[in-house]
Order: C-alpha cells, then structure tokens, then sequence
C-alpha cells in the first residue's frame, strides 16, 4: 500500500503492461565485448510519450533525436544501443536518425515515433554498420517476455539488470507500470549515464503524461547520486498505450492522483536500483531527512549528504563519522539551524544515534559497527525545524570506483 493506493508487484518490467514487446541482442558496438548491446520496444499500438532530459549543456545526439520526434506527445517504439553514447560527433543527429530509420524499417512504425538512446563512451563515433547488421534479428526477437534481454541490451557498466513493474486499478480497470534503467557510473541527476524507459497500458493524455512525469522526477531520480557526475546522454521517457481501456485520464482527480503515486512507486524502485549498482559499490546509502521547515530544504539537505564524497568514504569503511554528516549538512544550499540537528544510523545491524542539538552523544562504537557493516544503510537526520521530509539515494565510495574509471575508455 501506498498512501490509500493499492498498489501491486508485479513481474515482466517494460512488458508487464498489455502490448508492450522487447528484445536485446549482441551487435558488435565495441568489439572487445560480447555483451548485449542492442535494445528494442515496441508498442502494438502508437501511443502517448513524455521523456525529462539531462541539464548538461554537452547533449548526447539521441537526445535531439528524440525531443524532435516526440514534440507532437506521441512515440510507439524505443531503440537503444549501449557500449557509445553517440555524443560530440560531428555526425551524431545522422547517425541517431540512420537507427530510427532502420528501426522504422522493421517495425513498421513511423520513423518519427521511435524514441532514440545510447549510453558508453563519449566522443568516439558511433558505427551504424553492426546495428544494420543485427537490426532484423533484432525484431525477430521481439517478445512479451523481452524486458530482461532488453535490460541487459542497455548496461554499461551496470553489474546487475534493472527492471521493476506494478499494478493499480483506474476506475475499475486493471492498469500496469513498468520500466528498465541502466545507470552506474556519471550519476548526478539533474536528470547520468543513466537511461529509463517506461511502460504503461493506461488511458492517459500525453500532457497529463508530462505533467506526471515532470513532476516525480525531482522527487526520485534528481534525488540520486553516485558520484557527482551529470551525464550528456539523461533520458527518463516513458509511454502510455490505453490497452488497459480506462477511462482516459485528461486532467487532475482520483485516477490522476493514483496513477502518480504508481509513477512514483516504480521509479523509487528504480531509484534504488541505480543507487545500489554505483560503480564500485558495497553498499546502498538512502538519506531520509525530516523535520525540515519546507519541501525544498528538504531535498537540498538529503541531496547533499549523499553526494559527501567523506560521508561515502566513510560508510564504505564502516565508520560513524557524523562530522561529515553534519558537515555537508552546513555546506548545503539551505538554512538550517544545525544546533537543532539530530543524526542516526540504521539498518537490519541495528540503530544507533550519533548527535543530537548538532553535538556528539555517548554511542557504542561496537554497535554503531554492526549498523554499518550492512549492505544498505539509512542516514537519519531530523533538522527539528518543521514537518517536510525527502529521501536521496547513493553509494559508498570504494576503491574499486576509481580501478573503474581509470581504465574505462581504453
């Protein structure tokens, strides 16, 4: 349960709602690889499509692509490669065009439809000869039990799949959500290399699609961090069908609001996954902050304690170093009254709190040891200033982040 939404697990990712078929396979991007390195969605069915993008100023050509496609609010296919993110090439918008057009090709969906990704390694150019290579087989593939190869199609340096989808009911009807993410490494939202396709059968106009979309971004995938790092290739896009057959949603009310809450369900499972597969990661690190005077200081505090590269270091060695807490706490753009701070440890090992009225208190180092040697860790902090609250997500940051990123290009 969710709120007063009843809101369901269910298995089959991008292809658990009604009409959705994918597929991933091998292609040969990066010859040093085997991996699978080609994606494909489709919907039987044109449908509505909203997508958020990253803030960089430096934007993957895909990113172009697709905007333009979508600007009418409608897309019925996803393509995307892994392995180059077909970003500052001098021939990247032709190249992100080639792929829609071999994509439309065999589909049979309009090539102005089709919504364009790519992920890996930038400034090097992209290839279109193994994607025309593999393209047909590529569609062969096609299946309504596709999201797991179509997921790991996606992955770059990702070290497990993403996929999550749920359930909810619109006006009676069974109505479902599902999506794939990839993201690992040059994750720092605001809006990494971090893709995410989403998938529903609901009824639902394309600008209460936006709306929806724009307004649970801020809320879970600008809420992740890993490493500080805002990627050129950000893509969360998402499309709507109506196979559910509910009642269209067009506006604001009941359907609307359960529909959100499901949004956002499947994305903080998404949210979770990404943080949890960071480069290098040990461990999953989620901030949940309370007690905040407004929504905004919220975010901006939780959001800066888990981009501390100290207090990440810090988890990683199992260490409750509440300085750093506090410290990031201080260097946030928020006011916040730190004498007021209160700051806890928590996981399945346990809780144990470190300061209250931001100065130290007596705790069991043993105990606080326990907490911290878990896998996934909640740093508790009430700024006892209000009734806001948020949640950010990240990742310790080890050694073996940096053996990743010294080497990846070559």
């Amino acid at each position: 349960m969710t709120g007063q939404f009843k809101i369901k697990k269910v298995f089959g990712g991008v292809c658990a709602p009604k009409g959705f078929r994918a597929a991933g396979l091998h292609c040969g991007i990066r010859g040093t690889s085997d991996k699978k390195d080609l994606a494909l969605i489709v919907s039987d069915v044109r449908a509505s499509a909203a997508a958020v993008y990253t803030t960089n100023k430096v934007k993957g050509a895909p990113l172009t692509v697709t905007k333009n496609h979508i600007s009418d609010g409608y897309a019925q296919a996803v393509i995307c490669n892994s392995g180059n993110a077909n970003t500052c090439n001098a021939d990247g918008i032709e190249i992100a065009e080639a792929m829609s057009a071999l994509a439309s090709d065999v589909t049979h969906v309009d090539s102005s439809d089709i919504i364009i990704g790519s992920t890996g390694v930038i400034g090097e150019p992209l290839s279109i000869a193994p994607i025309r290579s593999k393209i047909s087989e590529l569609a062969e593939a096609l299946s309504y039990d596709g999201s797991s190869d179509a997921a790991e199609a996606i992955m770059t340096t990702d070290t497990v799949k993403k996929e999550a989808s749920f359930e909810i009911e619109l006006s009676g009807k069974p109505v479902r959500l599902g999506g794939i993410a990839k993201g690992s490494g040059m994750i720092h939202p605001n809006m990494a290399t971090m893709l995410v396709f989403l998938t529903t059968d609901a009824a639902i106009s394309p600008a209460m699609l936006q709306k929806a979309l724009s307004a649970d971004i801020p809320e879970t995938f600008n809420m992740i961090s890993v490493d500080g790092d805002t990627s050129t290739n950000d893509t969360v896009a998402i499309m709507a069908n109506g196979l559910a057959g509910n009642p269209e949603i067009t506006g604001e009310g009941e359907d609307y609001d359960t529909f959100l809450a499901a949004l956002h369900e499947l994305m903080s499972d998404l949210c979770r996954r990404i943080a949890a597969d960071g480069e290098g990661a040990s461990k999953l690190l989620t901030c949940i902050l309370t007690g905040a005077a407004d929504h905004e200081t919220a975010r901006k505090v939780a959001k800066t304690v888990i981009c501390s590269s100290l207090v990440k270091a810090a988890m990683y060695g199992g260490d409750a170093n509440w300085g750093r807490v506090l410290c990031a706490i201080g260097y946030s753009p928020a006011e916040v009254d730190v004498t007021k701070v209160e700051v806890g440890f928590r996981s399945t090992g346990g809780l144990v709190y470190v300061c209250r009225d931001g100065a130290g208190i007596p705790f069991s180092e043993e105990e606080a040891a326990k907490v911290l040697d878990a896998g996934e860790i909640e740093i508790l902090i009430d700024l006892h200033d209000g009734n806001e609250s948020a949640t950010a997500w990240g990742c310790d940051l080890t050694h073996e982040y940096v053996s990743i990123n010294a080497d990846y290009r070559t």
